[in-house]
């Protein structure tokens, strides 16, 4: 028995098959590749290695150092307080919708670069082109309009060679668009990734940190200095929240809905996803799927939906046989 909770320990088996993050992190490996994370290592009560994730540094170092050993990116960094995202979990994401996809492809997950994603408020960390393209190698387009974070993303994209010339960082300049400014008249995209702002209101998602901050083991006098550890304003909160974000995003996606096969979005309250599906009803969309996902005892889940019937899906992917292109088109 204790051999096999040790396993149990050792294996993250709710992941994805293919994320390599299903191994619990080998500190070993990966203090070799990034010097800096050492410091932040200790024997936990299991005689572990691990770290505080408590400490924003040092999750920002661990982060770094599985960029640097997984995914080949050398030079990564974010502005103090934006969003340090758990790796495994984005990459969760990303291999879900390699399968949804596939699901157009007879089974295929299709790869290379003529697979075209925009994601959505792409953030200050990049996460979703980064594991995209070297998983993969899709092409993407982050669309984000937090100014920092558009700076912050494209300097992840200059800095590293692999993503070169295969993510695109784009403004979005109106508050209330969406896909507005950044689609293209004649762009296709794949698929849409989003991981939308959580929080209705400044004050909630205050609230929502502090009870982050606690469940880490962060006390009272810590917690006004840590009130953005999980993110800034932008990456935490919009009027309405998650439910309104994605609804408004269901009504936007049937004006492109020619340009996209599959769209997609993270819905982490399941109490929104009745009124989410009651949007995709009215904006009279073909097929939607919900993907459960899992990280431990954190349950999440994205909601897909497409306007192409199963013939214009198989059709639409007849395109990505083609030649791969060398970069993403501007817009």
């Amino acid at each position: 028995m204790a051999q096999e909770e040790q396993n149990n320990r050792k294996e993250k088996s709710e992941l994805h098959p293919r994320n390599k993050h299903r191994s619990r992190y080998n500190f070993k490996q990966l203090t070799a590749t990034s010097k800096e994370l050492k410091r932040f290592v200790f024997k936990n009560e299991h005689n572990d290695d691990s770290i505080d994730f408590a400490d924003q540094n040092a999750v920002k170092a661990l982060n770094r150092a599985l960029l640097k050993y997984f995914y080949n990116i050398s030079q990564w960094d974010i502005p103090q307080d934006f969003l340090c995202p758990p790796i495994p979990g984005r990459a969760d994401y990303i291999h879900y919708v390699a399968d949804l996809l596939g699901s157009s492809n007879k089974g295929k997950n299709p790869k290379g670069a003529n697979v075209h994603v925009l994601d959505i408020g792409v953030g200050a960390n990049c996460i979703y082109p980064i594991v995209g393209h070297q998983e993969y190698g899709w092409s993407f387009v982050g669309s984000e309009i937090d100014p920092l974070s558009v700076d912050s993303a494209k300097r992840i994209v200059e800095a590293n060679k692999p993503l070169q010339g295969a993510v695109e960082i784009r403004q979005q300049s109106s508050k209330m668009g969406i896909f507005r400014n950044i689609v293209g008249a004649k762009e296709r995209f794949d698929a849409v990734v989003c991981n939308p702002p959580f929080h209705a209101s400044l004050k909630e998602a205050e609230q929502g940190t502090r009870q982050k901050w606690r469940n880490l083991g962060g006390n009272e006098k810590e917690v006004k200095h840590v009130l953005n550890f999980g993110g800034n304003k932008a990456e935490l909160w919009c009027p309405g929240g998650e439910r309104a974000f994605v609804e408004q995003m269901i009504i936007q996606s049937a004006q492109i809905k020619n340009q996209v096969l599959w769209f997609t979005s993270l819905v982490s309250k399941s109490a929104n996803l009745k009124s989410i599906y009651s949007a995709l009803v009215n904006a009279n969309a073909f097929e939607v799927r919900t993907v459960q996902m899992s990280q431990g005892q954190k349950i999440s889940r994205f909601v897909a939906w497409t306007f192409h019937d199963d013939a214009a899906q198989a059709e639409w992917a007849k395109g990505w046989k083609s030649e791969p292109k060398a970069e993403v088109k501007k817009v």
